[in-house]
């Protein structure tokens, strides 16, 4: 069926000359249609079917059960109108639903699906898209927990992107990251996207907080927040961390260290992700890396925003705390305690404190992955006093040796054996005491003899 405005333009495109089939094609309609409403065999409005649809009478009740509860199951509103007299198949019914559209689109749960989109213009060098990715069961050596946490950056124009591994999703470490991450991308852009996470902004309003405004300022960029349940408007890094979670994170090793997965993620970048072909207003098949190099990037500060980052850490037995593929000695009496390790971003020194706050070491930052123990000489020599003053350098037991009980022994042996002794007042009294018991017996036993 046609309405009055496709009846009215089904008529002025016959008389400007367009055939019946283009008609049919310009409207989505089928062409025995638009020929029956040019010939007047049917009326706009107004539907003739062949027999009565035994669906429409419950289309309102259909309608509004699923405008109370969009996510009603369809075979549970099909048990409800076949009580209502409904008695065509589940089928039938479920295309019906279709048909006719009745099932409303849930806004809430489902913020990019069944919604119209658009392609967006990413202008070279205008945004980096940021977003932090969740990578279960990390190998246990590191020490994450259940997740390890990928900060992805992705050059919206061109495509390229890296990450950087760290330990938890806080602002140091967000900075720390993103920091590092702007540097393997070459450079910064005018602007940087992030959806609303709370360490950029105030989920509820979007608006920057104070904190995180002086980072933007610190790197000259400008902060872009995405409006809410809009995942396509930074699909760039999207579709990056979905590369990364299937074709790097899902085949790395077991006893790959921290500061390895970094390095093996940096190498798959280069060799896999610049690599990829795309096209460009140069040409129609260009390499992400050709098109990345084209990009108007700024340079990055010298040094990163003077954020601290800081960490718990257990002391080894050797009183070593572990930091970014380095050992640095404490005092060897917190061996097996909890710490925290602090360092300042763009600082060349690495504070170790206890979980109250007291600061009990400080030692030159190493190169991170190196594998070298830092030590302090004070605390080298405590700990050797340490451990020798708990060594026992006597000679050990031979299992076949004479070793007679000695003087302790033989002095307790004697406090022994004196209290076994009786007491000679008790034994004279002992013998004075008369059983007479023991004289019925030996009566009775003469007068049964007698």
């Amino acid at each position: 069926m046609l309405t009055r405005e496709e009846d009215i333009d089904v008529h002025a495109l016959r008389r400007q000359g367009m055939s019946i089939s283009a008609i049919a094609r310009h409207l989505g309609r089928d062409r025995k249609t638009i020929r029956a409403y040019l010939a007047g065999g049917r009326v706009a409005g107004e539907r003739k079917p062949a027999e009565a649809d035994p669906f429409e009478a419950f289309v309102d009740y259909v309608r509004a059960r699923l405008t109370e509860d969009p996510h009603l199951w369809a075979v549970t509103l099909f048990d409800e109108v076949a009580g209502l007299g409904y008695d065509r198949s589940y089928p039938t019914f479920t295309r019906q639903l279709r048909a006719r559209g009745l099932r409303p689109h849930c806004e809430p749960c489902s913020a990019t699906k069944g919604r119209a989109n658009a392609p967006i213009e990413h202008p070279p060098g205008e945004e980096t898209q940021w977003d932090w990715l969740e990578l279960p069961d990390p190998p246990e050596h590191w020490g994450w927990g259940k997740n390890a946490h990928l900060l992805v950056g992705a050059l919206a124009h061109s495509s390229r992107w890296r990450g950087t591994l760290a330990a938890a999703e806080d602002q140091a470490h967000l900075v720390d990251a993103l920091d590092k991450t702007t540097r393997k991308l070459g450079g910064l852009t005018r602007k940087w996207r992030f959806d609303r996470m709370s360490t950029v902004c105030h989920p509820e309003s979007g608006k920057v907080t104070v904190t995180f405004a002086a980072v933007a300022k610190y790197y000259g960029v400008q902060v872009a927040i995405c409006p809410p349940r809009r995942g396509n408007r930074k699909g760039v890094v999207e579709k990056s961390n979905h590369t990364a979670a299937q074709r790097w994170w899902r085949t790395l090793p077991d006893d790959t260290t921290v500061e390895e997965a970094q390095a093996s993620l940096d190498r798959f970048c280069e060799l896999r992700g610049d690599a990829r072909l795309r096209p460009s207003a140069v040409d129609r098949a260009a390499r992400v890396l050709t098109i990345a190099e084209q990009e108007p990037l700024a340079p990055v500060p010298t040094a990163p925003f003077p954020a601290t980052i800081s960490e718990e850490r257990t002391v080894s037995a050797q009183a070593l705390v572990a930091w970014r593929g380095n050992f640095y000695s404490v005092p060897p009496e917190l061996a097996r305690a909890r710490v925290v390790a602090w360092q300042r971003l763009g600082a060349q020194h690495l504070d170790i404190a206890t979980s109250s706050g007291i600061v009990i070491a400080r030692h030159q930052l190493a190169p991170d992955g190196a594998g070298v123990m830092v030590r302090d000489h004070g605390h080298v020599i405590a700990l050797e006093q340490l451990v020798l003053a708990g060594h026992d350098t006597s000679r050990p037991h031979r299992r076949k040796e004479r070793i007679p009980p000695g003087p302790a022994a033989r002095a307790a042996a004697d406090a022994l054996r004196a209290r076994q002794q009786p007491d000679p007042v008790s034994a004279v009294n002992d013998d004075v005491v008369i059983d007479l018991a023991k004289y019925d017996r030996a009566a009775n036993g003469r007068n049964t003899l007698t």
